[in-house]
């Protein structure tokens, strides 16, 4: 059996994780072996999850697409969309320049997400995340500002740690976006991060949320 040991280690403490520089540098620190030592040996599918939630729920339309913490570049990877333009978006600079060595973004931003997005408003026909909101990482709050970064009618598909989810306060923040009419109403659909069995985070959940730019 593959080890895992490794992975889990990656995992666990990046659970740990309190604010964005810590993120920053801790990122930056495994970015080089972070296809090996977490996605090879944890079985991460999750990425891959979140691009075909997005191929199942979107239009032609819905582009171009933002990855929010694109880390190496799973998302895009996965998407298979070479000809679709796709951005990357992440706070480790170690992370991003892995990613750009794949070739899968039009452009790359090191961005602290729990900052404003001004810049980037009303660029996107789609957002998309996996792994970034969870333990350690982020909450609820920066769904207001990616809303902005959107265009209208724009399709977000955001994958949520299901236990982070329940332990705080992404339901009311959804609720009050979808009543002051920032976005359509949500629709959930739960999936498992990891393919790999024996682990201690083999039945690991995600939700993703799916929703509208209203």
């Amino acid at each position: 059996m593959q080890d895992k040991s490794a992975g889990q280690a990656l995992l666990e403490n990046s659970y740990k994780l309190a604010t964005p520089q810590a993120n920053a540098g801790y990122y930056d620190a495994f970015a080089p072996s972070y296809d090996s030592d977490f996605v090879a040996r944890m079985g991460y599918q999750y990425p891959k999850a979140i691009a075909e939630a997005y191929h199942t729920l979107a239009t032609p339309d819905d582009r171009p697409i933002a990855d929010i913490g694109c880390g190496t570049g799973l998302v895009a990877a996965e998407l298979g969309m070479p000809d679709a333009a796709v951005d990357g978006f992440d706070i480790s600079a170690e992370m991003l320049r892995i990613a750009d060595g794949k070739s899968l973004y039009r452009s790359l931003h090191q961005v602290d997400l729990t900052g404003p997005l001004d810049a980037y408003a009303g660029l996107y026909g789609a957002v998309l995340s996996a792994g970034t909101f969870t333990h350690g990482h982020l909450g609820p709050a920066p769904l207001r500002a990616l809303t902005q970064i959107a265009q209208p009618g724009g399709i977000f598909v955001i994958g949520v740690n299901q236990r982070h989810f329940a332990a705080t306060d992404f339901q009311p923040v959804l609720d009050s976006m979808v009543a002051a009419g920032t976005i359509s109403p949500v629709s959930f659909r739960e999936v498992r991060i990891y393919a790999t069995e024996g682990h201690e985070h083999s039945d690991d959940r995600a939700l993703i949320l799916h929703f509208r730019k209203s």
